[in-house]
C-alpha cells in the first residue's frame, strides 16, 4: 500500500472534475492533494459581494489566472534547455518558487476577497513543493479557517496530507473525518473516506479501512468510488 500511496500519488497533474475528486486525490495525496482546485471550482469560489469587493475580486481573479497559468507550465525533461517560445521550468521546486511569489503577492494585495483566499491556498501548496512545510501549514490553516467553504475544505484536505507527510497521522485522521462528515462540492464525502481508509491501511489498521471501504461500496454501489473501494477490499483479503 505504501508504494501505491507514495509513487502513484506523486504524478503531476492539475485538471480534475469538480463533482468527483476522488481519483485525483488518490493520485496526488503526497503532493498535498494540491491543485485539486479545477476551473469549475475556482469559478464557483470567485463570486463577488459588494460592488467594490466585486471590482477588487475581478482584479484579483485576473492576476490569479496568470499565476495559475505559470503554475501549470510544464516541467522540462532533465538536460532539456529552456526555449523562449514556451514557458517551462527545470523542476517542480523551480516552478513552485516562481509561482509562489505571484500567489503570495495576490494573497496579500487582495486578502479580503475570495480570489485572495484562492491565492493563499496556492501559496501554501507551492510552499510545500518548495519543502517549507511549516510555512505551508500556516497559509493553509489560514485558508481552512476562512468563511469560503469550498476553498476552506480544499485547504483542510491539503493539511491532512501535510500532517501525514510529517508523521502526524492522528491529526490527518481527524481532519479527514471532519471532511467526510461535512462534505462540499470540491471535497466530496467519498474523497475524504477513501483517503482516510488508505491512511488506515498504511497505519496497519485494516479493520478500520475495511469498514470504510464497505460503507463506500454500500452507499453508492454504481459510483467510481464504490468500484475503487471494492478493489481495495479485495486487496485486503
Amino acid at each position: 500500500m505504501r508504494s501505491y500511496t507514495r509513487h502513484q500519488l506523486k504524478q503531476d497533474s492539475f485538471r480534475t472534475s469538480t463533482t468527483e475528486t476522488i481519483s485525483w486525490a488518490v493520485e496526488h495525496r503526497s503532493k498535498v492533494t494540491f491543485a485539486v482546485v479545477a476551473v469549475g471550482v475556482i469559478l464557483a469560489v470567485l463570486i463577488g459581494g459588494w460592488a467594490y469587493v466585486n471590482y477588487r475580486d475581478q482584479q484579483a481573479s485576473s492576476e490569479l489566472a496568470g499565476a495559475i497559468q505559470m503554475y501549470n507550465a510544464p516541467i522540462r525533461p532533465a538536460g532539456t534547455p529552456a526555449t523562449p517560445e514556451m514557458l517551462s521550468f527545470g523542476s517542480i521546486q523551480e516552478r513552485a518558487k516562481a509561482a509562489n511569489a505571484d500567489f503570495t503577492h495576490i494573497a496579500g494585495k487582495y486578502s479580503f476577497t475570495q480570489s485572495g483566499r484562492v491565492a493563499r491556498y496556492f501559496a501554501g501548496i507551492t510552499l510545500h513543493e518548495m519543502g517549507d512545510n511549516a510555512a505551508a501549514e500556516k497559509d493553509l490553516k489560514d485558508v481552512a479557517d476562512s468563511r469560503y467553504q469550498e476553498i476552506a475544505s480544499l485547504a483542510k484536505l491539503a493539511l491532512g496530507s501535510i500532517y501525514h507527510d510529517t508523521n502526524r497521522d492522528p491529526q490527518a485522521i481527524e481532519i479527514y473525518k471532519q471532511l467526510a462528515d461535512h462534505p462540499t462540492v470540491s471535497v466530496g464525502k467519498s474523497t475524504a473516506q477513501f483517503l482516510l481508509a488508505s491512511l488506515y491501511e498504511e497505519d496497519n489498521q485494516p479493520d478500520q479501512a475495511r469498514k470504510l471501504y464497505q460503507q463506500m461500496a454500500k452507499e453508492n454501489p454504481s459510483s467510481q468510488a464504490a468500484q475503487m473501494a471494492t478493489q481495495r477490499l479485495q486487496a485486503l483479503k
